[in-house]
């Protein structure tokens, strides 16, 4: 979640210095020149640490995906002067994250673990990976460990996805309303965690108390994406469509990320517009190849896409594929919509199930899980999982809520 590198990295230079200069005592150049190169090639390891941080979190800011190379260069760096340092193991988990990498994160972030075991930073790694690989009792045991060495804004904004991931909004609310008042090494960092908290307060049909998290997080991080973005999402949701669509065209034309230009043209959809939503979709694949260049993978995303918006038999293809990379109740959802829209909505309802086990009260979710169980001729489930997905928000989407109202009528 962005926290800064810590100094640990100093005491263990400290005992690279002991060690090294101990079992090469009598060698050539002796322990106190040997210890010196020690020490130094300690402390370019963590100067190369802090640099990678400090790429990954202006790519959190920027969205800029050529940062995740730098960052992956100096992380080498670092790695082949400490290789045992466990923050240069978090650097390289962090970024296996952030490009949806999950199983190489849960690798380095278990190395991490065994690298430094009382350190808090490896369970940030763990927790993420391990929730996206649908390991859900593994991230508990996890993030209860997290939370016992260190409760602070990382560790309750994980303490809130875990409560959201079960249905349990109200105690997501109070976890992340914590990691706010824990406050951040870096300013976007208790903004994301506003911004965070307006999509729980959405969620949950508390449009007002979203407008003023959103506005919160936007007074911390001027022009913040995230909070620019669910605004228009609020704005929307009111049917204020023209303030909507302004701020969801000022996100895109800074950070064409493709869930930002799909948000722009459902919207335009929503209000109307099929034309413009047209050219807007043409932009996707276009980011989709520029992420890929820099290593992000963004399959989930895009079989969501195409699934509604393209080719439907491409979309199970990207489905397939972020489901066998991570089995997480996110690739479970785009998996059964794809393969719901492509005609099978039989294999679909299997996973859809998968999707909703966990207990997740997105609204999105449940209407793919309730609109596939109704393709598949279950009507009970179709009901069930309609009826939850306007429950808590009626508005929650200008495109999705009222084909979750039509749906509902026609199994009632």
């Amino acid at each position: 979640m962005g926290a800064r590198v810590k100094a640990v990295a100093v005491a263990c230079a400290v005992f690279v210095l002991v060690a090294v200069g101990l079992s090469l005592a009598g060698q050539d150049g002796g322990p106190q020149t040997t210890g010196a190169k020690a020490l130094d090639a300690a402390r370019e390891s963590q100067r190369l640490t802090a640099q990678a941080d400090a790429e990954l979190q202006k790519v959190r800011e920027t969205g800029d995906p050529s940062r995740y190379l730098r960052a992956e260069q100096a992380l080498r760096k670092a790695e082949g002067l400490a290789p045992r340092d466990p923050e240069v193991a978090v650097g390289l988990g962090t970024l296996a994250l952030a490009r949806h990498d999950f199983r190489a994160a849960l690798r380095h972030g278990q190395a991490a673990r065994r690298l430094g075991p009382g350190l808090v930073r490896p369970y940030a790694v763990l927790v993420d990976a391990q929730v996206e690989l649908g390991r859900y009792a593994e991230a508990g045991r996890s993030l209860q460990r997290m939370v016992d060495l260190k409760p602070n804004l990382p560790s309750y904004t994980r303490v809130s996805y875990f409560r959201e991931l079960q249905g349990d909004l109200p105690g997501a609310v109070e976890a992340m309303r914590l990691a706010i008042s824990a406050g951040g090494g870096a300013s976007e960092n208790v903004a994301f965690a506003q911004a965070l908290l307006g999509g729980l307060e959405f969620e949950r049909g508390r449009l007002p108390a979203a407008r003023a998290a959103y506005a919160t997080a936007l007074r911390s991080f001027a022009r913040y994406i995230p909070a620019e973005a669910g605004l228009a999402r609020v704005d929307a949701a009111e049917g204020r469509f023209p303030a909507a669509l302004k701020r969801l065209s000022g996100v895109v034309d800074r950070l064409p990320l493709p869930e930002h230009v799909i948000a722009l043209g459902e919207t335009q959809l929503a209000a109307g517009q099929a034309a413009a939503a047209r050219e807007t979709f043409a932009l996707v694949d276009a980011q989709r190849r520029l992420l890929a260049a820099n290593r992000v993978n963004t399959d989930v995303e895009i079989a969501l896409f195409e699934a509604d918006h393209g080719d439907r038999e491409r979309g199970v293809r990207f489905a397939r594929s972020a489901w066998r990379m991570a089995p997480s109740f996110r690739s479970a959802d785009a998996l059964a919509w794809a393969l719901t829209r492509a005609g099978r909505p039989g294999e679909g309802l299997r996973y859809a199930q998968r999707a909703v086990r966990q207990g997740t009260r997105d609204p999105v979710t449940l209407t793919h899980a309730g609109l596939t169980a109704r393709a598949a001729g279950d009507r009970s489930a179709a009901r069930r999982f309609l009826r939850r997905a306007l429950e808590l928000n009626p508005r929650f989407s200008p495109l999705w809520a009222p084909r979750a109202r039509s749906a509902l009528r026609s199994v009632s």
